[in-house]
């Protein structure tokens, strides 16, 4: 059983959206391929540590189908959406236009209102819109628009979006386009090389289970050489020992990104969880996913106010109790079911170490919930 490759508490843990659960193996490379050469050798350890970044990037290209060249670490999405957005002159040039969703991470929003010219135009398409409908995304992505931003999964709603459909009319306009993946890497099978947006930003916390600190930004080969990152450092560089302060040239891979003297830590750990899953596939995790998530509109399908279908929906289920929602929390939280609460409803996400048995137990806990507070 898969659960028990994972550390898993006594209960029932539901919050993968947020912080998936760490392999039980994780602990041991940890301390392989980071503290062993820093500990047991007076030697440093650099040259042992920088190959688990290479190995960082590779597992991504074996996650995402794309070679591994085109991925860059970053310390969270943020950094890497602003450095990207700082690069490109599309976005860089006078009464830039960009899209995105009133229901995407208020931390990307943040960005774009910063990285972006001070006469950039910052179009959100309304809350209430469909978002996994394509029809809306073709109203709102009109040829003056120079970038479209799209998150793959909206945490909140539980919408996903279609986003080969989007990439292909960004083509068709003329705009640019970011795929933001941190709610689905892991959970919903991507292929960058047959999506062929313009660039990409996700992390290894949630459904990766690789924890915080490892993120990452991919960048489309087409649009490699024009990007010209201003946050740069040593590492950015296409010689970061070539030590000529008054030499700069970037980087011939997507590493031009990079910046200064990397953290190494939260990369070890993630380059264990990533080819995990890799070779696992997620197109597993999808289906045990699909599987645990229908028990629950099957059983619970008055109070699911997020999507059903599987091409629309993530990998999270969202409840909604009306006036016995802070009752439900509450006999979740004594059951021991780990669950967390937005403004639509209590977030729900079973992953591949969820079992049937979880997943029932989340159901009848609820149940007899409801009917002590009818």
């Amino acid at each position: 059983m898969l659960k028990n490759d994972f550390c898993i508490s006594e209960g029932c843990y539901f919050l993968s959206h947020s912080v998936g659960r760490p392999l039980k193996s994780s602990q041991q490379y940890f301390t392989e391929h980071y503290l062993s050469p820093w500990q047991d050798s007076n030697k440093e350890p650099w040259q042992q540590w920088l190959p688990q970044i290479d190995a960082f990037t590779s597992a991504l290209g074996k996650l995402f189908n794309s070679p591994s060249s085109q991925f860059c670490p970053q310390v969270n999405l943020s950094s890497g959406l602003t450095k990207l957005v700082m690069s490109h002159p599309q976005l860089q040039q006078a009464r830039c236009k960009v899209l995105m969703a009133q229901s995407d991470f208020p931390s990307m929003g943040f960005v774009m209102q910063k990285a972006l010219p001070r006469c950039a135009e910052i179009t959100f398409i309304p809350e209430e819109e469909d978002l996994s409908d394509i029809a809306v995304w073709e109203r709102y992505l009109t040829s003056d628009i120079d970038m479209v931003f799209v998150s793959h999964v909206y945490s909140n709603t539980g919408v996903q979006a279609p986003i080969s459909d989007i990439v292909l009319r960004s083509k068709m306009t003329n705009s640019l386009s970011i795929i933001d993946v941190a709610q689905s890497a892991g959970v919903l099978p991507i292929d960058l090389t047959t999506l062929d947006a313009d660039f990409m930003i996700g992390s290894s916390v949630k459904w990766l289970c690789g924890g915080p600190g490892a993120a990452y930004l991919w960048v489309n080969q087409n649009q490699l050489e024009q990007c010209k990152p201003k946050d740069v450092g040593w590492f950015s560089h296409e010689d970061p020992f070539e030590f000529n302060i008054n030499h700069f040239s970037y980087h011939q891979s997507a590493l031009r990104f990079w910046g200064g003297t990397p953290s190494i830590a939260p990369y070890v750990i993630a380059v264990n969880s990533i080819n995990y899953f890799a070779d696992l596939t997620v197109r597993k995790v999808r289906e045990h996913n699909l599987a645990m998530i229908s028990n629950i509109h099957q059983h619970l399908s008055e109070f699911v106010v997020s999507p059903i279908q599987s091409n629309q929906c993530s990998g999270t289920v969202i409840l909604f109790f009306k006036n016995k929602q802070q009752q439900i929390l509450a006999a979740l939280g004594k059951a021991n079911m780990s669950v967390d609460e937005r403004k639509h409803g209590i977030r729900v996400s079973p992953h591949i170490y969820t079992t049937k048995k979880d997943v029932n137990a989340l159901i009848n806990t609820i149940k007899l919930a409801l009917k002590e507070f009818d």
